[in-house]
């Protein structure tokens, strides 16, 4: 079994995130490939005491510090015939690898992923991990909320057979955010499957700050942007809610503005738009509150700037308007 984890400055999360892998319960040997970008916090010495402490901990680098490269160079550094891609913020749960590899087997997937069960232990943070599970939040899909078990679009994480990684072309290191449903979408049309089951169960710690999420957020909506200008029909519908509720919300005031400017009462209509946005918030927000005050509170400001991030930053992606889109990594 060969765990494979680009790093870069995850100096708050790794120890946690490597011990899960360690601590698994599957009966077998097993590897943890960690690809280390040029880390300024010190994640990578960190790195160096575990990997001194236990011999099945082992790095590479990746000096580019992408996501995709990172994966590739540790994918091809792997030596089992599974890898399970794990990601610097999440924690397995012990029986993970077990589950997953049953399941591989069971239904002959090329692919095999869960939950990702956002987790935050500050006010801030459990704001954030409560839009993350909620409909109003990220959407509402299966690998937030759960679901039945069975084929799917994409996987969170993933374990896979390496093999079929290595038929495929591995990730693609053009794209920065977005890289497993493009890889997934690769597996699907090459005939293979990709699988959802909700016995699968990740800890995923969220950003610690409001701009680390605004950051992640926009730079994740201008790569869905990217995507969904590069695979058209490909895309769920659902990734461009977010673009068309930032229109119309900015275009319902702009109509308001112009209405109170010029007299023209009939366009004040138009603020009704953004009214009804912020009631939305507003009462989701009162809902939020059932994990405390100051966690509602904050969710005030979390789902605001997950909704605007992600809108607007796939405007820029889908017209192309930003100079040097590999700079948006999310970090």
């Amino acid at each position: 079994m060969s765990y494979v984890m680009p790093v870069l400055n995850e100096v708050e999360h790794i120890e946690a995130a490597v011990e899960s892998l360690i601590g698994q319960d599957y009966d077998g040997p097993c590897e943890v490939v960690l690809a280390l970008g040029p880390s300024v916090d010190g994640t990578n010495e960190v790195i160096s005491q575990m990997a001194r402490d236990d011999p099945r901990i082992r790095s590479i680098p990746n000096e580019l510090g992408s996501t995709p490269g990172g994966l590739n160079a540790a994918i091809m550094a792997s030596t089992y015939p599974i890898v399970v891609r794990v990601d610097a913020h999440s924690v397995l749960p012990p029986d993970y690898t077990r589950i997953a590899v049953e399941t591989l087997l069971r239904t002959g997937a090329d692919n095999v992923g869960g939950i990702m069960k956002a987790e935050g232990t500050t006010p801030f943070e459990k704001a954030v991990a409560h839009a993350y599970g909620a409909r109003e939040g990220l959407g509402g899909t299966p690998h937030h909320v759960g679901g039945e078990e069975g084929p799917a679009e994409t996987a969170y994480l993933g374990v896979f057979q390496r093999h079929r990684l290595v038929e495929v072309g591995l990730f693609d290191e053009g794209i920065r955010r977005g890289q497993d449903w493009e890889l997934n979408r690769r597996m699907r049309a090459n005939g293979g499957t990709v699988w959802f089951t909700p016995e699968l169960e990740v800890v995923y710690r969220p950003r610690s700050s409001l701009r680390r999420l605004v950051r992640q957020f926009v730079s994740t909506g201008i790569w869905r942007g990217e995507l969904a200008r590069r695979f058209g029909a490909e895309n769920s519908l659902r990734y461009f809610v977010p673009p068309v509720a930032v229109l119309g919300v900015l275009g319902g005031a702009i109509l308001g503005i112009i209405g109170l400017g010029a007299g023209l009462g009939w366009l004040w209509i138009g603020f009704a738009v953004p009214a009804l946005y912020v009631l939305f918030v507003v009462v989701a927000s009162t809902i939020a509150t059932r994990e405390g005050i100051r966690t509602g509170l904050w969710y005030l400001a979390v789902l605001p700037c997950i909704h605007v991030g992600w809108g607007l930053g796939f405007i820029l992606g889908f017209l192309k308007l930003t100079r040097n889109i590999t700079v948006h990594t999310g970090r």
